[in-house]
C-alpha cells in the first residue's frame, strides 16, 4: 500500500462524516473519525473505548451521527429492543460494535430491568472482565465475554462509569447558516460500507503492528486507556493525524473534565477549598454556613434541612478528613476542621485548584522504551488475535439498497 494510504482513508472518512453531520468542533470530528477506524482493529486493543454522543435537546444530530457511525464502523450491532442475553451471546473474540440510540432506555428513569445490559457496557471496556452465569442444567459456571466497543447516543449525560471510559461528543442543534447533505440509507450507505471495507483491509493487514503499539500519550490514567487505540491508529496512518489525534485527546479530555458530572463528595471537597479561603481552621458550624452560602452550590438544599454536620463528616471521611476539637482564639474549643487536613485530598483529587498545599499533579505518561521488547497483551488475558491477513466479511444484516442519483461519495482507490 502507498505510504499515505491510511491517512488518505482517514481524510476520506472525515469528509464523509462532515458531509452529513455538523460536528461541534474540529477535535470532535477527528476523534469520531479515529474511533470509527479503531473499531476495525478491535482484536488489537487492550481497551474498548466507548463513544458517547449526547445532546441537551432533540434534533441536535445525535441520531444522524450514529447513522454514519453504523455505516462506517466494523460489524455494527444495533441493540434496540435486544435482550441482554442476545447481546451477550453476540460478543465473540472478534466482537461487533454495539450501537445504542435513545440510551436513556438503559440508564435513565425509563431504564427498567436493564441491569444486565448496563453491567455489560461497564465491564466491556477492558479485556478480562467476563460476566459469570450459573448454568443449572450442567451445574457449571459459564464465562461470557463482554469486551466490545460501543457507541451510545442520548439526551443529557450518561453515568460517570460510562463517560469516564468514553470519547464524549456534545452535539448541538444546527445554526441557521449550517448546512448538511441529507443522508438516505438506500442511496448513501453502500459507498460508506465500501469505505468501511477499505478501513478493514488496511488495519486488519497490520494487526501484529497495532497490537504492539505503545503510543506516547498526552493524557493519562483512564483517559489514556480510552484514547490509546485512537492515537495508535493515527500514528499508524501518519500524515498530520498523529498531531491531530493528540490535540483532540487533550482538548476533549479537558472539556469533559470541565463539563462532566461530578459526585457530591468531590463537589464538597472542591467547595471546601473555596470556603476555607485563607483560614487555617474553621468551626464546623462556620464551615457549614460558608458552604450553604456559596452561589450555585447544592448545600442549602442538600437533604430536608440542608447539609448537616453529620453528613459533612460522612462525605469527607472517605478522603481521610475528620473533624477534631480545636481551640479557636476568642471563642474557646469547638468541633471543627483544619485546612492542613484537606491538603492531601486537594492535591490528589483537585490538583488544578491546589496552589498552596504542596501537592504535585500527576506526571505525564512516559512512553515505553522502544528499544526493549514489547509486552504482549495476550499474556495477560488470552489472545483473540488473528495472524491471517484475509479480510473477514462485513456481517451487517442491513441491506444497503441501491444507489440514488446524488453524487456518490468517492472512496480511496475508486476510479469511477
Amino acid at each position: 500500500m502507498p505510504a499515505n494510504h491510511g491517512a488518505a482513508l482517514l481524510d476520506t472518512l472525515r469528509d464523509a462524516l462532515t458531509r452529513y453531520v455538523v460536528m461541534p468542533s474540529e477535535q470532535a470530528t477527528d476523534a469520531v473519525v479515529l474511533w470509527i477506524a479503531a473499531t476495525h482493529a478491535q482484536p488489537a486493543w487492550a481497551h474498548a473505548p466507548r463513544l458517547v454522543i449526547r445532546a441537551p435537546e432533540r434534533r441536535c444530530g445525535k441520531s444522524r451521527l450514529l447513522d454514519i457511525v453504523e455505516a462506517t464502523c466494523h460489524d455494527p450491532l444495533i441493540t434496540v429492543n435486544a435482550s441482554p442475553a442476545a447481546v451477550y451471546r453476540s460478543i465473540t473474540p472478534d466482537p461487533p460494535v454495539l450501537l445504542v440510540d435513545e440510551a436513556d432506555t438503559i440508564f435513565g428513569p425509563k431504564a427498567g430491568d436493564n441491569e444486565d445490559l448496563r453491567g455489560l457496557l461497564n465491564a466491556g471496556h477492558q479485556r478480562g472482565r467476563p460476566a459469570l452465569r450459573y448454568d443449572a442444567a450442567t451445574s457449571k459456571v459459564v464465562t461470557i465475554p463482554t469486551f466490545a466497543m460501543a457507541a451510545l447516543a442520548g439526551i443529557g449525560a450518561m453515568p460517570d462509569t460510562i463517560e469516564d471510559r468514553a470519547v464524549v461528543v456534545h452535539m448541538r442543534r444546527r445554526a441557521s447558516g449550517e448546512k448538511t447533505f441529507p443522508y438516505r440509507a438506500r442511496r448513501d450507505r453502500e459507498p460508506l460500507r465500501a469505505l468501511a471495507q477499505q478501513l478493514t483491509e488496511w488495519l486488519r493487514g497490520d494487526m501484529a503492528i497495532l497490537e504492539r503499539a505503545e503510543p506516547a500519550m498526552p493524557v493519562e490514567d483512564r483517559a489514556a486507556d480510552t484514547w490509546e487505540p485512537l492515537v495508535a491508529v493515527a500514528d499508524h496512518a501518519g500524515g498530520d493525524w498523529p498531531e491531530r489525534a493528540r490535540a483532540a485527546a487533550v482538548e476533549m479530555t479537558r472539556e469533559h473534565n470541565e463539563t462532566g458530572e461530578i459526585s457530591d463528595r468531590l463537589r464538597l471537597l472542591i467547595d471546601c477549598r473555596t470556603a476555607f479561603a485563607d483560614d487555617l481552621a474553621l468551626p464546623t458550624a462556620e464551615l457549614l454556613h460558608r458552604l450553604r452560602g456559596l452561589e450555585e452550590s447544592p448545600w442549602r438544599e442538600f437533604g430536608p434541612t440542608g447539609l448537616t454536620a453529620m453528613k459533612l463528616g460522612t462525605l469527607l471521611k472517605e478522603y481521610g478528613i475528620r473533624s477534631a476539637t480545636i481551640r479557636f482564639p476568642g471563642s474557646g474549643q469547638a468541633k471543627g476542621y483544619q485546612r492542613a487536613d484537606f491538603a492531601d485530598a486537594w492535591s490528589r483529587y483537585a490538583p488544578e485548584l491546589d496552589t498552596s498545599a504542596g501537592g504535585e499533579p500527576s506526571q505525564p505518561y512516559q512512553p515505553h522504551n522502544p528499544s526493549s521488547d514489547p509486552v504482549r497483551l495476550d499474556e495477560w488475558y488470552g489472545s483473540s488475535r488473528t495472524s491471517k491477513k484475509a479480510v473477514p466479511p462485513l456481517t451487517s444484516k442491513n441491506d444497503a439498497g441501491t444507489a440514488g442519483t446524488a453524487t456518490p461519495l468517492k472512496v480511496v482507490g475508486d476510479t469511477a
